[in-house]
C-alpha cells in the first residue's frame, strides 16, 4: 500500500500574505523610469497609476504623505523617475510599487552629473572659503548678467533703485537656458569688467527645473566665475535651488532680489546713521570746547599768579629776608669773637709769668689775625650779597621807577599819595621826577 501524501493547504489570503512578506523582505528600494498611464487621483488624495515601457507595466501607488512634495503634478504620458519599494497588494493579488519619490525623467542623470562635477571642483579647491573675495560695502557701479527680458532683471533693478538709487547698473543680457547660455555667460564674465569699471557683478536668473538651470552648472561657467576679476554674487532660482555657480561665487543669494539687497546698502539706514553721527560729533565738539574753556580759565588763573607786580613783591620780600639774615649772621659772629677775645684776655690775666704772657700775646695776635682775615672774608662775602641785594632793591626802588618816566606824588611831610582824597582842598603837594621836583596845589572842585 502507498502512504498518503502530506499536503500543506493555504488559504488564499494566507498565501497572499506570505507572498507579500517574501517580496518586501527580499527586494530593496529601487529606482524605476517609465511612462505614466491610467493615472487616478481619488478624494483620499492618494495617487494610483501604471508605470510602463514598451515591454512591461507595473501598478503603482503613491500615498498622500509622499505625493504632496511632487512639483509639478504628473499626468498620463509623463515620463518620470520613481524611487519605490516593491510590495504585493493582497486584495487583488497584484504586484505593485509603493512610490516614495517622483521627479521628471532626465533629472536623475542631471543630478548625478551635478554631484560628480561638484565633488571634482570641490576636490580642486574651487569652493574654498579662502578664495572668496569681500563684497564692497557701497558699490557705485554694479554689473548685472541675466536675461534682458525676464522678471529677474526687473526685480533686481527695482531692489537697487529702492535701496541705493545712486548706484549705476551695467546690464549685460545673456540667454539663461539652452545650449547658447553657458558660452554667453562665460563671455559676459570675461568682458564686462573690461567694458565697464564695475565693483561687483550680479549673476542672476529666476527659478526653474534642474534642466532649466543647467547652464549655471556647466564647468566652464564655474571656472569663469572663479577667474572673474571682480567679486561675483550669484542669485539663481528660488531658495531651494542650488547650482555649481552658488558654490564657486564669492557670495550666494537665495533669489535675484536677495542678491541685489546683499550688495546694496539701505540708503535710509545710511541717512539715519549719518544723522546719529552728526549728533555725536556735535556732542564731542561741545565737550571739547568745554574742556578748552576750562583749560583757558586755569591758564588765566596761573597768569595772574605770575603777574610782574606779584614778582616785584616777592623779590622785595626776599631782599628783606636776606638783609635780616645778613644782619643776624654778622651780629652773631661779632658776638662770638668778642666772647672769645674776652676769654683770652681773662686767661692772659690769669698767667703772670712774662713768657707765658708773651706766648699768650703771640697766640692772641695770631688768633686776632685769623679772626680779622676770616672777618674780612665774611665781610667781603656779605658785601657781595649786599651788593646783589642792593642792585635788586635799586631796580625795585622808586628812583628806578622815576627813571622810567613815572612821577611820585607826596605831601610836604613825605607821605606818598595813593589816593587823591589824601590831599586836602587847596593844599600843596610835590611831584618827584627823575630829575627835580614840581610843587603843585589841589584846587577845590568847581561848584555848579
Amino acid at each position: 500500500m502507498t502512504e498518503p501524501t502530506l499536503r500543506t493547504i493555504y488559504a488564499v489570503s494566507e498565501l497572499a500574505q506570505t507572498l507579500r512578506a517574501l517580496v518586501e523582505d527580499s527586494l530593496p528600494r529601487v529606482w524605476v523610469e517609465g511612462e505614466i498611464s491610467n493615472f487616478s487621483r481619488p478624494a483620499s488624495g492618494h495617487w494610483y497609476f501604471t508605470i510602463k515601457d514598451a515591454k512591461s507595466q507595473l501598478r503603482c501607488a503613491m500615498f498622500r504623505g509622499a505625493n504632496q512634495l511632487v512639483r509639478p503634478q504628473p499626468a498620463n504620458g509623463d515620463r518620470v523617475l520613481l524611487r519605490a519599494s516593491v510590495s504585493f497588494y493582497t486584495a487583488r493579488g497584484d504586484l505593485q510599487l509603493i512610490c516614495e519619490h517622483m521627479e521628471p525623467a532626465g533629472e536623475g542623470a542631471l543630478l548625478q552629473a551635478f554631484e560628480a562635477l561638484k565633488r571634482r571642483l570641490a576636490g580642486e579647491g574651487l569652493f574654498d572659503e579662502a578664495l572668496k573675495r569681500p563684497i564692497p560695502a557701497m558699490p557705485s557701479r554694479i554689473g548685472l548678467i541675466t536675461s534682458g527680458t525676464g522678471a529677474a532683471v526687473q526685480d533686481v533693478k527695482a531692489a537697487l533703485a529702492r535701496r541705493f538709487g545712486m548706484a549705476k547698473v551695467f546690464l549685460w543680457p545673456v540667454p539663461v537656458q539652452g545650449d547658447a547660455a553657458a558660452p554667453a555667460i562665460v563671455k559676459a564674465l570675461q568682458q564686462l569688467p573690461q567694458r565697464a569699471p564695475v565693483d561687483v557683478i550680479l549673476l542672476v536668473r529666476g527659478g526653474g527645473s534642474l534642466e532649466d538651470l543647467w547652464a549655471f552648472n556647466e564647468e566652464i561657467v564655474a571656472r569663469a566665475v572663479r577667474a572673474c576679476t571682480v567679486p561675483v554674487v550669484s542669485g539663481i532660482g528660488h531658495e531651494i535651488d542650488t547650482t555649481i555657480c552658488d558654490y564657486v561665487a564669492d557670495l550666494r543669494a537665495t533669489t535675484p532680489t536677495a542678491a541685489a539687497e546683499l550688495v546694496s546698502p539701505d540708503a535710509r539706514q545710511l541717512l539715519h546713521r549719518i544723522a546719529e553721527s552728526e549728533v555725536h560729533l556735535a556732542e564731542a565738539l561741545e565737550d571739547g570746547m568745554a574742556a578748552k574753556r576750562a583749560k583757558l580759565e586755569q591758564l588765566q588763573a596761573r597768569l595772574r599768579l605770575v603777574h610782574p607786580q606779584r614778582a616785584i613783591q616777592d623779590r622785595a620780600q626776599r631782599l628783606d629776608e636776606i638783609e635780616h639774615r645778613l644782619t643776624m649772621t654778622t651780629g652773631r659772629h661779632l658776638t662770638v669773637q668778642r666772647a672769645r677775645l674776652e676769654h683770652l684776655r681773662q686767661r692772659l690775666s690769669a698767667q703772670h709769668p712774662a713768657r707765658a704772657l708773651r706766648q699768650i700775646g703771640m697766640r692772641l695776635d695770631a688768633s686776632l689775625q685769623r679772626l680779622i682775615h676770616a672777618q674780612r672774608g665774611m665781610l667781603r662775602q656779605h658785601e657781595a650779597q649786599l651788593d646783589r641785594a642792593s642792585a635788586i632793591l635799586k631796580s625795585l626802588s622808586p628812583k628806578a621807577v622815576l627813571d622810567r618816566g613815572y612821577a611820585l606824588a607826596r605831601l610836604q611831610d613825605g607821605t606818598v599819595l595813593r589816593n587823591p582824597n589824601q590831599v586836602p582842598a587847596d593844599a600843596e603837594f610835590e611831584l618827584l621826577l627823575a630829575q627835580g621836583q614840581i610843587r603843585a596845589r589841589r584846587t577845590p572842585p568847581e561848584r555848579s
